[in-house]
């Protein structure tokens, strides 16, 4: 099977990144103490070398940063997507 760049597509780059999420309403205290224990744990020198020696990033995003993140890489696929041709406009 030929990569995108193989079918001419030179800009296209596609990685993964994992998030947390919790339902809507949770408890600001909650959220609280869930992002606390997310961010030590992303901050973890033992995790942070374990990732490294998988070639994995770690990058913590708090909340608002991580929601333009998100939107912005959405846009970002679904540009990707009509590129190689498997959406089309909805008009």
């Amino acid at each position: 099977m030929p990569t995108f760049r193989e079918l001419g597509h030179k800009d296209v780059v596609y990685y993964i990144w994992a998030g947390m999420f919790a339902p809507r309403g949770t408890p600001e205290p909650v959220m609280k103490v869930l992002r606390d224990a997310a961010r030590r744990a992303a901050q973890d020198p033992d995790f942070k070398g374990a990732m490294g020696k998988v070639d994995s990033l770690v990058q913590y995003k708090d909340a608002p940063d991580f929601q333009k993140y998100w939107e912005a890489d959405a846009k970002r696929l679904a540009a990707l997507v009509k590129v190689v041709g498997k959406i089309e406009d909805k008009k």
